[in-house]
């Protein structure tokens, strides 16, 4: 089989495209033919060198494909499933916990960068129908956070107002599930292109924060001076205070990155005199996970995909993801 293996210390020019002998699944064990991947930002840190690892480790967190072969001892799947993979493997239901949060795909180890896996089939969910491999490999990462960050922590629900920052899949699929919920959701964007597509994708305000540095005062004035109920933040101590800002008395925020970098601060006292709610997310659990494939089949929602590499093209790929000009999830097809 063909996969990629990352050098270390890291960085585009240490991915190497190589050939191995294909593996064969032990009791327990599903043998999955993966026909895509998805790229994200713990998968950049992790080929840039950034987020160290050990050397040859096959990257990507995100992968879909079809099961070729089943253990005799496992009857969840059946030969042909489409099936997408899970973030964090043994977190199957409930809340995190050290025990089930080992082993963080594609830097503690091996990813989906690879033609074929064997793993135990508990580290897959079925894909949700009609959706093809791309799609599904949009999931595993941006789809489950969103949906932890807004259904199960965020319960957010029918006339709730949600702000979403930037144009990020994280983001993406959080305008689009706050929709599916009946919320009204409001997007900022430093791009005009940008900005018009996220009203197409179901914006009801967008706000461009390059041209209104105080943006976050602006979407508490759209509220008409009383915020939104829940903040997707992405950005990390950069955009932090200014989500402060934006959120109302009493709401929640979803941490969820770190984009603008891990230094800065944090009006404390705004915090607590106005009790905001903050949440930590880490991608969630094999249960978020399938209930939001639910929720995705009930109402045909579909992911936005904005551009496919071959998996020979995985340096071209990264380097567009690091442009930041898409608009949407950057896969690799195999």
């Amino acid at each position: 089989m063909r996969l990629i293996r990352l050098k270390a210390p890291g960085g585009l020019e240490n991915l190497k495209l190589v050939e191995e002998d294909g593996p064969q699944p032990g009791p327990g064990e599903l043998l999955v033919r993966i026909r895509a991947c998805s790229l994200n930002f713990h998968d950049s840190m992790v080929v840039l060198g950034k987020k160290p690892c050990a050397d040859g480790r096959i990257p990507l967190s995100d992968g879909a494909g079809e099961v070729i072969a089943v253990s005799d001892d496992v009857d969840e799947f059946n030969v042909g499933d489409a099936v997408v993979s899970t973030y964090w493997p043994d977190w199957l239901a409930g809340d995190p916990a050290p025990a089930n949060k080992r082993g963080e795909l594609g830097d503690d180890v091996d990813g989906y960068a690879r033609e074929y896996v064997c793993t135990p089939s508990h580290a897959f969910t079925k894909a949700p129908a009609g959706f093809t491999h791309r799609e599904a490999a949009t999931l595993t990462c941006a789809g489950v956070t969103a949906w932890r960050a807004l259904m199960v922590c965020g319960q957010v629900k029918p006339g709730d107002t949600v702000l979403v920052l930037g144009t990020g899949s994280v983001s993406l699929f959080a305008l689009q599930f706050a929709k599916l919920a009946g919320a009204r959701v409001v997007a900022t964007s430093s791009s005009q292109e940008k900005l018009e597509r996220l009203q197409r994708l179901g914006a009801d305000i967008v706000v461009n924060y390059k041209a209104m540095p105080d943006w976050g005062q602006k979407v508490r004035d759209l509220m008409n001076g009383r915020g939104v109920d829940h903040v997707i933040e992405v950005g990390g101590p950069g955009t932090l205070a200014q989500s402060i800002t934006a959120c109302r008395m009493g709401g929640h925020i979803a941490l969820i990155g770190v984009l603008t970098g891990f230094a800065g601060q944090v009006s404390i006292p705004a915090l607590f005199s106005n009790q905001i709610r903050i949440s930590g997310i880490s991608i969630g659990s094999k249960a978020d996970q399938e209930d939001m494939i639910r929720a995705i089949e009930a109402n045909r929602l579909k992911p936005v995909v904005d551009r496919t590499f071959p998996l020979q093209g995985i340096t071209d790929a990264f380097s567009y993801y690091g442009s930041q000009k898409h608009f949407g999830k950057v896969c690799l097809d195999l």
